[in-house]
């Protein structure tokens, strides 16, 4: 038995010993700044980081997607698959043990060429085998190949974070869509009812010859505008109750029936991301781990396309007993064992060895480029996403007093009118543009939610 294991303890020795070929991973140098904005201010750094918005339906419609959204559970899917691949990836560099057992009955025949004495006709033989198997990692071949795919399990892992992150996005960006159609709804509907009354009352006064058949028109002009807009909101609305209900992971029936209750949401305070923010909160973006994570993947594949240039150096051994009685198949004389080394080096390939080496030199540096654009991206992102931050606070608050100006000029219009001092049309006028301003101003809180949101994400939150 010594003798049979001391080979593999030498060979152990060797494998421990020798390098793996290839580059080892570094990540690319870029010009990244300290700071994103001039101040120090403490980031907030939140699992759940749609709390800021204090909002509990939102927090209830996240978890609901957390829990079932089908995106989600295919990035998990795929998180699985390469583990998988990464345990499938580390056998290679274990040995191969199986165990045999075979029992044969043979005959030969009394007529041949060398007749066999009578005894020997006819044999019976029992095996019993225990056969290794190992592939020497000398060159580092199976270990780059290993490395390859753990990388290639972050990169999933990231990946499924990064539809997460995605995920709760959409999901607090649907919510307030669906809350401003909301809004918009209840204004128009409560304008048009107004605007229903005054129509009446139009019509009164035209029977008994106060107002003009013009004034009649104009008004029942405005009048269906103003309906139009409630069945245009309406009809927006039921396209948001399934984009959300989708997101929601429901089904099938459950989104082709979805009758999601109107939502109402509170003023919002300034819950918003400080400036300021070191950059390396940005290593905590999901595509940014996904992208280097291929490109370590991408790296340890040029050592495995350049290990082929090297021998394959493999053993094999074989321990058992044969015996053509089963009674004494394990004696010391039925025992057999057999022990092999082999080599095998590539002398002649077309230059295949080559294209492939070339071909995983040439992924690698798709996947540095893919990373370095990553990073600009982000960067960007952040940028873009701090400025949007501050321009929706300040659009907000001007649309807002907007309203407070047009609400004041639509009564004076009105009052104007009924005074008999103006005509119909500069009351319409205020009226029209009071609804457009209560409209955009509804949106531009949708859009600093959604400002707020994008920030979080950008940060990788």
């Amino acid at each position: 038995m010594r003798a049979v294991l001391k080979p593999f303890a030498v060979a152990c020795a060797l494998a421990l010993a020798g390098c793996a070929v290839g580059p080892d991973y570094e990540r690319p140098a870029m010009d990244l700044p300290e700071k994103l904005a001039a101040t120090d201010a403490p980031a907030p750094v939140l699992e759940r980081w749609w709390s800021v918005f204090a909002d509990p339906a939102l927090d209830k419609l996240v978890d609901e997607a957390l829990a079932a959204n089908r995106d989600l559970a295919a990035a998990a899917a795929r998180v699985a698959q390469a583990r998988a691949q990464s345990s499938i990836a580390d056998t290679d560099l274990q040995p191969t043990v199986a165990i045999e057992g075979q029992r044969s009955k043979d005959r030969a025949s009394e007529r041949g060429a060398f007749p066999l004495p009578p005894d020997a006709i006819e044999t019976h033989t029992h095996r019993a085998q225990l056969r290794v198997s190992w592939e020497l990692d000398f060159w580092g071949k199976y270990r780059r190949a290993s490395e390859a795919a753990r990388a290639e399990l972050l990169a999933a892992e990231a990946g499924r974070d990064a539809v997460r992150a995605t995920l709760v996005a959409e999901v607090a960006r649907a919510h307030y869509a669906l809350a401003a159609l909301d809004a918009n709804l209840d204004i128009a509907r409560r304008t048009l009812e107004g605007r229903r009354v005054a129509l009446d009352l139009l019509r009164q006064r035209l029977a008994v010859g106060v107002a003009s058949e013009l004034e009649i028109r104009q008004y029942e002009a405005e009048f269906r505008s103003v309906e139009a807009l409630v069945a245009q909101l309406s009809r927006e609305r039921t396209a948001a109750e399934g984009t959300l209900a989708v997101l929601l992971g429901r089904s099938p029936r459950a989104v082709y029936e979805s009758a999601i209750a109107p939502v109402t949401v509170e003023a919002m305070d300034a819950a918003e991301v400080p400036a300021g923010l070191p950059s390396d909160l940005l290593r905590r973006r999901p595509d940014l781990r996904e992208a280097e994570a291929r490109l370590m993947a991408a790296n340890a594949r040029i050592g495995v396309a350049r290990a082929a240039y090297y021998p394959s150096i493999s053993l094999t051994g074989l321990l058992g007993s044969e015996s053509r009685s089963l009674s004494d198949l394990f004696s010391g004389p039925a025992r057999t064992f057999s022990l092999a080394a082999g080599l095998l080096q590539p002398v002649y390939g077309a230059g295949l060895i080559g294209a492939n080496v070339d071909l995983a030199d040439a992924r690698t540096k798709e996947a540095a480029a893919r990373y370095e654009k990553a990073v600009a991206q982000a960067f960007k992102d952040v940028r873009d996403a701090l400025a949007a931050q501050s321009m929706r606070r300040e659009e907000l608050a001007a649309r807002q007093a907007r309203v407070r100006a047009l609400a004041r000029a639509a009564e004076l219009a009105r009052a104007r009118y009924e005074g008999g001092i103006t005509g119909m049309i500069e009351w319409l006028d205020a009226s029209e543009k009071l609804l457009a301003a209560r409209t955009e101003a509804v949106n531009a809180e949708r859009d600093r939610r959604g400002a707020i949101v994008d920030l979080y994400l950008a940060l990788g939150a």
